[in-house]
């Protein structure tokens, strides 16, 4: 990760030097905004392996910015990590919603930031998404997409297809945090009717099937659900 590029959208002087010391001490190579229309300029110009965006910027608030990168051909592939103050729960689900890859809520821990910022990048670089054929094997559970099976220590688990969607969702992405919103659009249709409240009713169907492997399901306060990252 050492010749990854990070661009740094914050106002406050002293915050940017905070995160440029630490990320340059990872040997990662940074660049500064300090406004959100200058941040867009940045990244359609740099492209840059990810983007760190405060929410609260004079002008157009990182919201703002963040709907801006991800509904442009040119950086919407670009992971986008929000670093908020008020560490308020809807400014969190709102950016995730829209595309954000990952939150750090300030006064934040420059270790923990960079830590953050390593497994975005690592989830951004990962092998190519899995197909139907692909199987899914996280210490004793076993989840085959084809078949639609699922077994914990060899034992196969009878799950409902919503059940299942939700926990091939999420297994497929360990470590990231999901809204409701978010896992409902990815497994909504005709043969997943998964509703926002429905979601949590199918969480606790799924750990309650998994016995043991259900701890493996984590709920972040507040905003979703996530698979625990086993690494």
């Amino acid at each position: 990760m050492a010749s990854k590029n990070i661009l740094v959208i914050e106002d406050e002087e002293d915050i940017r030097e905070l995160v440029r010391y630490n990320l340059e001490r990872e040997k990662f190579k940074v660049s500064e905004a300090e406004s959100g229309e200058k941040g867009l300029k940045k990244a359609e110009k740099d492209k840059p392996d990810l983007i760190l965006l405060d929410l609260m910027l004079p002008g157009k608030d990182g919201m703002q910015i963040c709907r801006e990168l991800k509904q442009s051909d040119q950086t919407r592939n670009i992971p986008v990590v929000m670093m908020t103050a008020r560490g308020e729960e809807s400014d969190i689900v709102a950016g995730l919603e829209l595309g954000a890859e990952d939150y750090v809520v300030k006064p934040f821990s420059p270790k923990v930031l960079v830590a953050r910022v390593k497994a975005v990048l690592r989830r951004n670089t990962e092998a190519p998404p899995l197909s139907d054929d692909d199987v899914l094997k996280i210490y004793d559970l076993c989840i085959h997409p084809g078949r639609h099976e699922v077994t914990v220590k060899g034992k196969p688990v009878d799950l409902t297809a919503s059940e299942f969607a939700v926990l091939h969702f999420l297994a497929r992405r360990p470590g990231w945090v999901f809204t409701r919103y978010q896992i409902v659009d990815a497994v909504h249709g005709e043969d997943y009717p998964v509703t926002e409240r429905s979601v949590d009713v199918q969480i606790v169907g799924l750990r309650k099937k998994l016995g043991t492997a259900g701890e493996y399901i984590e709920t972040v306060r507040g905003i979703g659900y996530r698979f625990r990252d086993m690494e």
